[in-house]
């Protein structure tokens, strides 16, 4: 995940929403927050929880200088309309885990300084969704999660072996991970883990002792996703692993199925889940909507492709006659999607038609071709891929090559720099079936 690089602590307002309580007493961008009764605001975390009572005294100081103290009453959970500058009014807390498959320790050197922050803040999990490994936090952090009942909370899992966690993340205090989890069952936080499988290092056995564990946890850990391990092509000093092939991922899919079965029938639920990637590489079909059971793990691969698929057709299903539009678009996607990115292109040309959709997979040429997802693929892979094609009226790219809050890829080059190379637009659809359908429809 990266971030800005925040380096200042004051609590600067930002925004003021419209119609708020912030708005009604006159507070503005510009305006500084001190305290909320009588205790000074540490954090995003602090300001959430000291604000969520019915009656709170606030101290603001004004861009003259002024103090002003506002005594509220309000429903109890109602929020001021506060955005501030820094979203997290903190610096992150930054990652000394060095893991084995740290895909940050993979990437090539001089790009943007903001790509090389590891963050493993547990608010970021809290407000963002990001997974942490816990590792790199106080016992009196641990303590501030469970008070201020910080949930959900993601957690980077990987093992509960404690002498192979502290080996794989390269931390004297990777070991304790179960003992802190535990913690939070006694608490009943809601937490989702996440397991990146190593061939070789944290499957086979090692995954059955890891999946138990957890499963004791239920329902406290309500779901673990599975995901495999990325390898770029700048691991010439880092240890030596494996990517997974299409047969060690098919044993991995086996393995799944299996224990979905076993806990279905003691818990309830199938509880682990595989990401997409297995079932990509492997050309296995997606399992069906409702055994993914809500989607709890979407933003981690997991269901993505399915969900992507049931949105796509829900909106062709709205299309009562045939649409008829004489355009050329490019689906520009990683390798790994190429086949389902081609299914879903024969389901839209059955309702659209006189349109031209052509499939092209971008090779991964800036990370190394083992990166196969479209989440991965630079501006200047398009370029250079998409080059020799003419005639075309737009290149439809996920959203997901992109940081999360502008359209720039991960090699600097902006949506204008690539659209501007090739002399063609490029049209960004966020991963959901409606944005991509209204893109080739309009």
């Amino acid at each position: 995940m990266e971030l800005k690089n925040f380096t200042e602590d004051k609590n600067i307002i930002e925004e003021v929403a419209k119609g708020s309580i912030a708005e009604e007493l006159e507070i503005e961008p510009g305006d500084i927050l001190l305290s909320i009764n009588d205790i000074s605001v540490k954090d995003i975390i602090d300001y959430k929880y000291l604000v969520s009572d019915d009656y709170v005294v606030v101290s603001i100081e004004k861009k003259c200088g002024d103090i002003w103290e506002f005594e509220i009453e309000k429903d109890f959970d109602e929020d001021l309309g506060l955005v501030f500058t820094n979203p997290l009014i903190d610096k992150a807390k930054s990652c000394r885990n060095k893991c084995i498959f740290c895909f940050i320790d993979q990437l090539p050197p001089n790009m943007r300084e903001t790509l090389y922050f590891k963050d493993d803040d547990s608010r970021l999990s809290f407000l963002q969704g990001n997974f942490i490994t816990l590792t790199n936090m106080s016992d009196e952090e641990i303590d501030r999660i469970i008070r201020y009942r910080l949930s959900p909370i993601n957690v980077s899992v990987h093992t509960t072996n404690p002498e192979l966690r502290i080996k794989m993340l390269n931390n004297k205090n990777a070991g304790r991970i179960y003992e802190i989890l535990k913690r939070f069952k006694d608490a009943n936080l809601e937490v989702n883990c996440q397991i990146v499988l190593v061939p070789g290092v944290n499957d086979g056995k090692e995954l059955e002792r890891t999946l138990e564990d957890l499963s004791k946890l239920y329902p406290t850990v309500e779901s673990v996703a599975v995901v495999p391990i990325g390898i770029t092509k700048y691991r010439e000093k880092l240890q030596k692993v494996e990517p997974y092939n299409k047969e060690s991922a098919n044993e991995l899919l086996d393995f799944i199925f299996n224990k979905q079965n076993y806990f279905l029938k003691e818990l309830g639920t199938r509880f682990v889940f595989a990401s997409d990637e297995f079932f990509a590489m492997t050309h296995t079909e997606l399992p069906k909507s409702n055994d993914y059971e809500g989607f709890p793990q979407l933003e981690n691969g997991v269901g993505l492709m399915k969900s992507f698929e049931d949105e796509i057709l829900t909106e062709l299903k709205k299309i009562k006659t045939p649409i008829n539009n004489n355009k050329r678009y490019i689906l520009a996607t990683g390798t790994l999607a190429y086949d389902f990115i081609v299914k879903m292109k024969d389901k839209i040309l059955e309702k659209i038609h006189g349109i031209e959709l052509t499939v092209i997979p971008i090779v991964n040429r800036f990370f190394g071709e083992t990166i196969t997802v479209a989440g991965l693929v630079t501006g200047q892979d398009l370029v250079a891929q998409l080059s020799s094609y003419d005639n075309i009226d737009g290149i439809i790219i996920p959203r997901s090559m992109m940081k999360r809050d502008e359209e720039i890829f991960l090699d600097n080059l902006t949506i204008e720099d690539v659209s501007k190379a090739l002399n063609i637009p490029v049209i960004s659809s966020e991963v959901e079936g409606k944005s991509l359908i209204d893109i080739i429809k309009n």
